[in-house]
């Protein structure tokens, strides 16, 4: 489908925008929610090769620009032919509703894990807890002045998200409507965002981090990727982090920070209902139904979030997981150094 600007090559754009030196390639990587936490492993992997020193990975997201199906939708014939009950027809919120039904998770379960991600995310900005991570954005608006018809350009900057809401309540949330079944308990309070987003990483060796004087803030164990029914492509964490974890020798005890991308509340329900994370460890300070889900970028944000995280705590280990459209799971194990 469509992506706007952010099909041609959106990594190779924003590289040469940055200044970066011409010589050095870049790529997009698609895994639709997976995607900026992908390319940190792809980046990883290069350079574990031995066939890159330092690199730079991450994603970005304009959810506000990119229309869902672009101007002239000119999809597969085979989608339409294909019965509603498959898992090529099933939008995203409906696969959440499978994953309530299936794991008879409640709509006060969901409001209740949505109403504590606000909670969570505004004592974080309140406590300055994302300022370390966060680049302030400025950009140039133009303001209609109505009695006149003209323009006025003003400066706004950005220090944080714009997400989170201090007037949210249990009572407001189940005041909603099902957003995806008539008789469903999904809606638009208890899932993630349309967002805008962008985030970064910077990836080098042990010897480049000798060699030009850097003070890693932690390091790459491993990743693992699983496929799932895309009927309930939200649990895919469920498949994906048990391997990841065994294969590294570490128990979900010894995790310290656990970010699990808050795609849906069902999904996080549905996802704790197998996995049993520590609750007090799992996105302590918010998550997407509070911040946002810029699709590409998520696995970034989640992955920046939880980096800072285990250095202002002294944490140890951390894990970052996404379900993923279309049925995969994604996680990936950090240490802090």
């Amino acid at each position: 489908m469509p992506e706007g600007e952010q099909g041609l090559n959106i990594a190779r754009s924003a590289a040469v925008l940055a200044g970066l030196p011409l010589s050095a390639g870049a790529m997009t990587v698609n895994r639709f929610c997976a995607s900026g936490l992908s390319a940190i492993q792809m980046a990883a992997e290069r350079i574990q090769l031995g066939s890159a020193d330092i690199m730079i990975a991450g994603g970005v997201e304009s959810m506000s620009r990119i229309p869902m199906m672009g101007r002239h939708p000119a999809p597969s014939p085979l989608i339409f032919e294909t019965p509603f009950h498959t898992p090529l027809a099933w939008g995203m919120g409906a696969t959440a509703e499978n994953l309530a039904h299936q794991w008879n998770i409640s709509r006060l379960e969901q409001d209740t894990v949505a109403l504590e991600s606000h909670q969570r995310a505004l004592e974080a900005q309140h406590q300055g807890f994302f300022e370390a991570e966060i680049t302030p954005v400025t950009l140039l608006q133009h303001f209609l002045d109505l009695n006149t018809g003209l323009t006025t350009p003003q400066e706004r900057t950005w220090h944080q998200d714009e997400g989170p809401r201090a007037d949210t309540s249990l009572e407001i949330l189940a005041r909603l409507k099902p957003a995806f079944h008539v008789k469903g308990s999904v809606t638009a309070g208890n899932s993630s965002q349309i967002s805008d987003g962008a985030a970064a990483l910077i990836l080098a060796s042990e010897e480049a981090v000798h060699h030009h004087g850097l003070t890693p803030l932690a390091r790459v164990l491993g990743f693992s990727v699983k496929g799932v029914p895309p009927e309930i492509m939200g649990i895919g964490p469920v498949k994906a982090v048990p391997p990841l974890l065994s294969r590294h020798g570490i128990s979900l005890a010894q995790l310290d920070w656990i970010e699990l991308n808050e795609a849906f509340a069902a999904q996080v329900l549905a996802v704790q209902k197998n996995l049993a994370f520590d609750p007090v460890r799992l996105n302590p300070l918010g998550g997407a139904i509070a911040l946002g889900h810029p699709l590409g970028a998520s696995g970034a944000i989640r992955t920046t979030t939880l980096i800072h995280g285990l250095r202002r705590t002294n944490g140890r280990y951390g894990l970052v997981t996404l379900c993923v459209g279309m049925g995969q799971g994604i996680a990936g194990l950090f240490e802090r150094v």
